[in-house]
């Protein structure tokens, strides 16, 4: 059993929950107007869009860079704005329903 490559999953599970918070709630903070989400839609929204961010970021050689990978943190950032902005659309609710939309 290797254990030094669980170790190595749990990291990166443990990364992708921390950045697909913090690019959630910048998402949240980027879209104008009230959004009626929850932490825990607001958290898979980002854990989503940094997983799809990052694929994207290394399909195209951008991930592994010397430094901050500004390139791979942007793509997020517009993935879960698109996110959010989709999830507000649609109108699922702080219960996790769909729900009215005033349009």
């Amino acid at each position: 059993m290797n254990v030094s490559g669980g170790v190595h999953m749990i990291g990166a599970i443990v990364s992708a929950i921390i950045i697909g918070a913090i690019v959630g709630a910048l998402a949240r903070l980027l879209v104008p107007g009230k959004q009626h989400m929850s932490i825990g839609l607001t958290l898979i929204v980002g854990i989503v869009a940094a997983l799809i961010g990052t694929l994207i970021a290394h399909a195209f050689g951008l991930a592994d860079t010397k430094g901050i990978d500004w390139i791979e943190h942007l793509l997020q950032l517009g993935l879960a704005v698109i996110g959010v902005l989709f999830v507000v659309r649609i109108g699922i609710t702080r219960a996790g329903r769909p729900g009215r939309t005033d349009t």
